[in-house]
């Protein structure tokens, strides 16, 4: 029987670009060049390494996003999973970690699993939670913020991992079917080859909407958000630093500003 992993992944603004407000206060994505968060990236690369050494196993890549998110699946296609589902629909718009941790529940138990994987926070959110409430949604385990995971046994196994902390690491361990975090320790991504992107152009995307997963949209959007944003202001311009001419003074006149700016 094959082990069904499945990967949530998130199609993200390019934090090197230039992020706005739209006027009902969600993120600007039209503004703004998007890619693959890039602390997905290494969940599926943990996914890749677990197929690879599975007998039989298939790597589903999943986003929830605008038809731009096909990018970043196509990102993980490339990097060898073998196929992906994008669920879209323009209700979507303004969903927070709650409805779309709904709807990726309902998209992975259509989808089918043993495992779920996902990065240890988005990009843009950089919240965190998600993993946690999505295996609460789907009442399975969940094994957060490893920095090393293991699946033993197949489909019927187990899921072991090492969550290292500040002061001290542990080892975890939950039967499947469960939800699994990574962290940017895991292990660096693999580059897509030019042959990986090539085939990823023949792998199989299915798209689905909130009728496909029985949904409403008040369930979800910025009508079924528990979170809202009431106001926002530009980020200042960055004035023009103060440079200070080193005639055997200059030493003295750093240190008067750090401590004027209660740097020190």
């Amino acid at each position: 029987m094959s082990l069904r992993i499945v990967v949530c992944v998130k199609y993200v603004p390019d934090a090197t670009g230039d992020r706005h407000f739209a006027d009902d206060l969600t993120v600007d994505r039209d503004d703004v060049d998007g890619l693959l968060s890039e602390l997905d990236e290494y969940a599926v690369e943990q996914a890749l390494q677990i197929a690879e050494e599975a007998d039989d196993a298939e790597v589903t890549v999943l986003t929830v996003g605008p038809e731009d998110a096909k990018d970043a699946l196509r990102k993980a296609l490339s990097m060898g999973a073998d196929k992906a589902v994008h669920v879209e629909d323009d209700d979507l718009h303004g969903s927070d970690v709650m409805g779309t941790s709904l709807v990726l529940a309902k998209a992975v138990e259509k989808t089918g699993y043993d495992v779920v994987i996902a990065g240890m926070a988005s990009t843009d959110g950089v919240m965190g939670v998600l993993p946690a409430i999505l295996a609460e949604r789907l009442g399975v385990p969940q094994v957060t913020l490893l920095s090393e995971v293991k699946i033993e046994g197949g489909p019927n196994g187990k899921v072991t991992g090492r969550r290292d902390g500040d002061a001290a690491s542990e080892q975890l361990e939950a039967s499947l079917p469960a939800v699994v975090s990574v962290t940017d320790q895991s292990g660096e991504a693999r580059y897509p080859s030019f042959k990986g992107i090539m085939a990823a152009k023949k792998k199989p995307v299915e798209s689905l909407d909130l009728s496909d997963l029985d949904l409403e949209a008040e369930e979800v959007g910025l009508e079924g958000a528990w979170t809202a944003v009431d106001s926002a202001t530009e980020r200042p311009a960055r004035t023009a630093g103060t440079i200070v001419k080193d005639e055997g003074e200059g030493g003295k006149q750093l240190a008067e500003f750090l401590a004027g700016q209660k740097f020190i």
